[in-house]
C-alpha cells in the first residue's frame, strides 16, 4: 500500500496489526484511520501525525468493565485471562487495574494461547477456583470456545469480554450457550440518528451494520470530509484538515485530539440474548441506556 501511495488506510482491525503498520504508514506519509484498534499504545506512542482512530481506548473500556464486575460480582469469585495479544493483554490489565481500585481482588489471573481448540485444562482450573465471573481479554473465537467448554463442565460462570465479542460470529460459535454473555462496546452506532439513512440502505442490501462496520464507514467519512476541505488528497493537507475539523459522521460529530483519538461518548455494557446483543448500561455512571 505504501508502494502504491494509497490515499487512506481504513484499518487495521486489531491493535497487534495497527501498531507496527502505523510505523510504515507514518514513514510513508500515508493517512491511517483505524476503526477498531483500541490499545492506548497506538496513539500514546503515536508513530506520526497521520495516524488516527475513530474508536475508543482500552484504558477507558477497562474502567467500565472493571466497574461493572465490581458492582455485580464484587462479593463473588472473579477470574481474568488474556490471549497474550496487544489488545487482549492490554484490556485485561486495564480491567484488573479498575477492579482492584474498586477494592475487589480477582482469584485467578492467567494467559492463554490464541488459536488453540482445547481449553479444558484452563476450564478445570476455573471450576476448581469456583469462578463466578470470567473476564476474557481476547477475541470472539477463543471466548466462544472457552464458554462452550465451561458449559460442558456444568459451569454457569458468566463470561464478560470487550468489544471483540460484538460480532454475530460469537453467537455462531456459542449457540444458546452464549446467552447472558456481557461485553463492553461504544454506544451502539446503529441507534445514532446520524446513521439512520446508512443503516436503512445497508439493511436493504441484507447487511446488518453490526460491530465496527459503521466505524469503518466513519473513518472513510472523516478522510473524505478532510480531503474535500483541503481540496486535495495529499496527506499533509488532509492531516491539517483532520486536525482542524469537526467531523460529521454516522457515529456522531467529533474532533480528533492531539493524539489522534476522537471525542466520542464513553463505553457501554451489552448483553447477548437470543442471538442478538443489546445495550444494558451506559458507562461510566451506570445510568440505564433504555
Amino acid at each position: 500500500m505504501a508502494g502504491d501511495n494509497v490515499a487512506l488506510v481504513a484499518g487495521h482491525f486489531c491493535s497487534g496489526s495497527s501498531i507496527p503498520a502505523a510505523n510504515v504508514y507514518a514513514e510513508s506519509n500515508l493517512v491511517m484511520i483505524s476503526p477498531a484498534s483500541t490499545s492506548p499504545v497506538l496513539t500514546d506512542q503515536r508513530a506520526g501525525p497521520n495516524i488516527y482512530r475513530v474508536c475508543g481506548r482500552d484504558d477507558k473500556q477497562g474502567e467500565v468493565a472493571g466497574a461493572y464486575l465490581a458492582e455485580h460480582f464484587g462479593d463473588k469469585n472473579i477470574a481474568i485471562i488474556d490471549d497474550k495479544t496487544a489488545y487482549g493483554r492490554g484490556l485485561a490489565n486495564e480491567v484488573k487495574k479498575a477492579l482492584n481500585a474498586a477494592g475487589v481482588q480477582e482469584v485467578f489471573r492467567e494467559s492463554i494461547t490464541a488459536g488453540e481448540k482445547d481449553y479444558s485444562a484452563l476450564v478445570s482450573k476455573l471450576k476448581l477456583a469456583g469462578v463466578d465471573a470470567l473476564f476474557l481479554g481476547g477475541y470472539h473465537t477463543e471466548a466462544g470456545l472457552i464458554l462452550r467448554q465451561m458449559r460442558d463442565q456444568d459451569m454457569d460462570t458468566v463470561l464478560m469480554g470487550g468489544d471483540a465479542l460484538v460480532t454475530q460470529e460469537y453467537w455462531s460459535i456459542t449457540g444458546p450457550a452464549g446467552e447472558g454473555t456481557v461485553m463492553t462496546f461504544s454506544p451502539d452506532p446503529r441507534r445514532n440518528p446520524a446513521a439512520a439513512d446508512v443503516v436503512k440502505r445497508l439493511k436493504a442490501q441484507g447487511i446488518e451494520p453490526e460491530g465496527y462496520l459503521l466505524y469503518t464507514y466513519a473513518a472513510i467519512q472523516a478522510w473524505a470530509e478532510a480531503a474535500e476541505k483541503a481540496g486535495t488528497t495529499d496527506a499533509p493537507a488532509v492531516v491539517a484538515a483532520l486536525n482542524d475539523a469537526t467531523i460529521k459522521s454516522v457515529i456522531g460529530d467529533f474532533q480528533f485530539n492531539d493524539k489522534g483519538d476522537p471525542s466520542l461518548p464513553p463505553y457501554a455494557v451489552y448483553r447477548w440474548s437470543n442471538g442478538a446483543y443489546a445495550q444494558i448500561d451506559q458507562a461510566p455512571d451506570g445510568t440505564p441506556a433504555d
